[in-house]
């Protein structure tokens, strides 16, 4: 084998390339982004460069001569265009092609368009990328009024920046609640409640129906009636698989690029990692198409692991986190649903996990400042041990000494 190429400069691609120098392949690497920015770290565009906490360059996985000296061939801002299984070769709008014995498609998901009459003449920012982190921070000028389309993880964390920043902030979220999608009602409550707290508004069971705009700022109007005014808009409404290069190219993609248990495409020289997959988890048993940290470099290390001959299947634990304000949120495994919850701990007291049970072990579980719980939670996933709802529910028994019962 000879060339690798990855398309996709992100978190995957970056690992994916990484991971190939460690375990010892001495071919060519040509590492392909769209962007013109090095491989950089997403999670800290919307905690800390947003707020002014950090730098742009301080996300950065590796400089351009990090790269260089992993013999990782960058080719920032080249966009692939399509691929030709049959000749094994990627093109490249306005440059040459590429060939390549192995393909790892790692190009990730671009936001979802707030797309309602009177969007195309709104101020609407979205977070994805540095460039929109920077767009973003230029808007959230103290006093103006911020209005966060969305109430997930991306939309909660731009109002506790706007409120730190010295803007007002609302959340609107379609559903009844906040962070619906990934978390119980008892998260999204504390959630909502500490929000309010920090003076932001939130609003939920609403949906945008058309967007005004004038001197004065904006307007969105909503089916029910609903009218909420503001100055900027912020959508984080979901993400989109970027998975048209695969498709076009005639691989099966629903929902993202499929993958199976080992990264890879039904093209057996074609693999695919982080936010554009939807794989299947050999421990969870189903498909899914993760949007985590984790998941991004977890699979890449994966993909290229196998590539380099070492077949091990990728069954991650799903894993993900927020920070907002001084709260902690993590969620670690995807629960059957959000009913029965085992709490430890109490809200009131700004610290508590859930646990999601089946069958006596625990399945999934969330937690608000209680990172000690994530941990050992960990170990109990992967173990499958059997636990006692009643000593899980008691902040008397250590959490280490239900890894001892079987």
């Amino acid at each position: 084998m000879n060339q690798v190429v990855i398309v996709g400069a992100g978190q995957a691609g970056c690992w994916a390339a990484k991971t190939l120098r460690q375990y010892d392949f001495t071919g060519k690497v040509i590492l392909l982004g769209d962007e013109p920015h090095p491989p950089y770290d997403r999670p800290p565009l919307s905690k800390k460069v947003l707020v002014g906490d950090a730098e742009p360059e301080t996300t950065w996985y590796l400089s351009l001569d990090e790269l260089a000296g992993l013999d990782i061939d960058f080719r920032p801002g080249l966009k692939a265009v399509s691929i030709d299984r049959t000749a094994q070769q990627l093109d490249i709008e306005g440059a040459a092609g590429l060939s390549y014995d192995k393909l790892i498609v790692a190009t990730g998901a671009r936001p979802r368009l707030l797309n309602v009459p009177g969007s195309e003449q709104a101020p609407i920012y979205y977070l994805r990328g540095i460039d929109d982190c920077l767009a973003l921070q230029k808007a959230l000028v103290p006093g103006r009024r911020i209005i966060v389309v969305g109430g997930g993880l991306i939309g909660l964390e731009v109002a506790a920046a706007a409120r730190k920043l010295g803007c007002e902030a609302v959340v609107m979220e379609v559903a009844e609640r906040v962070l619906a999608r990934v978390a119980g009602p008892e998260v999204s409550r504390f959630v909502t409640d500490m929000h309010k707290g920090h003076g932001v508004d939130v609003v939920c069971g609403v949906m945008p129906d058309k967007i005004e705009t004038g001197a004065q700022g904006c307007r969105i109007a909503c089916k029910d009636g609903t009218l909420v005014e503001g100055d900027v808009i912020v959508a984080g409404i979901g993400v989109i698989p970027n998975s048209e290069l695969a498709s076009a190219a005639g691989l099966a993609c629903e929902g993202g690029i499929w993958v199976d248990e080992f990264t890879r495409t039904e093209d057996a020289n074609i693999h695919a990692a982080g936010d554009v997959t939807n794989h299947i988890n050999p421990r969870l048993g189903r498909r899914m198409r993760l949007e985590t940290w984790q998941n991004a470099q977890n699979q890449a290390i994966a993909a290229a692991k196998i590539i380099c001959g070492r077949e091990e299947p990728y069954d991650d634990t799903p894993w993900g986190w927020s920070d907002q304000y001084d709260c902690n949120l993590q969620m670690l495994g995807i629960p059957d649903s959000f009913d029965d919850a085992v709490m430890r701990g109490n809200p009131d007291d700004g610290a508590f996990s859930l646990f999601y049970l089946r069958d006596g072990k625990v399945n999934a579980m969330a937690a608000i400042n209680a990172v000690r719980d994530v941990a050992v939670s960990r170990r109990l996933v992967a173990s499958g041990t059997l636990v006692d709802a009643g000593m899980l529910a008691d902040v008397e028994v250590p959490m280490k000494q239900l890894m001892s019962r079987d």
